[in-house]
């Protein structure tokens, strides 16, 4: 309670994140963060250390002007950390894992400074997810990529692998998706917000397939739901019933969008990544056990 009233911008769960990596004594001890402070006690606070952990960036940039930048996001990779407390203090993204958003912080601090918020998010992917994402770098330009995100103007491209070979060659799932009273899991629902996601196969394998995927909404998990309604789940996709795999095969190629500054079409592609590359390779010559 102490830390949530005095520091600057420390929520509940940041407060209690510094307390247990161990960053907040009490007249040099550590406590519990349930501790009852007397008057008298000296408390002192340190900050998070970024470590070797942290680094690695800039590896993952692939793309930078003076308004945005663009990311190649690795499979595995969380892009913020669960804790909201890292939006209003950045430090906070530092405690636990490892994510993107942590990466980012580590590497250029000031970006927190630059008038930007949630330092520069506008879209997200999910931690299993790998490939494009954008940044923004300015507060004009944050609000603008925004709303492209939230208007539809994106035209987002994946490459998905799934179980199975669809039908028909190219499609259109045209599904609601939302939270079903009783159901934790996201999925099709009569009542949930409406959801398009437009496909084509682009190879097959023995019995599974290629797909380039473009989902034409943006609702959380959209992809997996909608290949799982289709009947063919996304490879490596635990929670929507994928066969089991090194990595979920999904993964953001394509994004292109009016640039916020100068309006010209701006066009970034992210290759399938190697590790893709392996898993599918091994996907594609065998039969699904009957």
């Amino acid at each position: 309670m102490f830390l949530t009233e005095t520091g600057e911008n420390f929520t509940r769960p940041f407060s209690r994140s510094l307390v247990l990596e161990g960053l907040v004594t009490v007249n040099g001890e550590l406590r519990k963060p349930s501790y009852q402070l007397d008057t008298g006690d000296i408390v002192e606070i340190g900050a998070p250390e970024t470590g070797q952990r942290q680094d690695g960036f800039e590896r993952l940039v692939i793309f930078e002007d003076k308004a945005l930048l663009a990311v190649e996001k690795p499979a595995g990779l969380a892009v913020h950390p669960n804790s909201a407390g890292w939006e209003t203090n950045p430090a906070a993204a530092l405690l636990g894992e490892p994510t993107l958003v942590s990466l980012l912080f580590s590497a250029r601090p000031k970006t927190a400074a630059a008038g930007v918020t949630r330092l520069g998010l506008v879209h997200r992917l999910d931690r299993d997810t790998s490939g494009l994402m954008i940044l923004a770098k300015t507060a004009e330009a944050q609000e603008a990529l925004t709303a492209g995100f939230r208007d539809r103007l994106m035209e987002k491209t994946y490459l998905g692998a799934v179980g199975g070979i669809p039908e028909d060659r190219a499609g259109v799932i045209n599904a609601p998706i939302g939270r079903a009273t009783g159901f934790k899991k996201i999925k099709v629902w009569e009542y949930g917000r409406d959801a398009v996601t437009e496909y084509k196969i682009k190879e097959k394998g023995a019995d599974c397939a290629l797909l380039q995927i473009h989902p034409m909404t943006g609702r959380t998990n959209q992809i997996r739901i909608h290949m799982e309604y289709l009947g063919h789940p996304i490879i490596g996709d635990r929670l929507y019933g994928g066969r089991p795999a090194a990595r979920m095969l999904l993964h953001s190629t394509r994004l292109a969008f009016a640039h916020p500054v100068t309006g010209k079409k701006t066009e970034l592609e992210s290759p399938m990544p190697e590790d893709f590359k392996a898993v599918w390779k091994e996907f594609k010559k065998k039969k699904q056990a009957v």
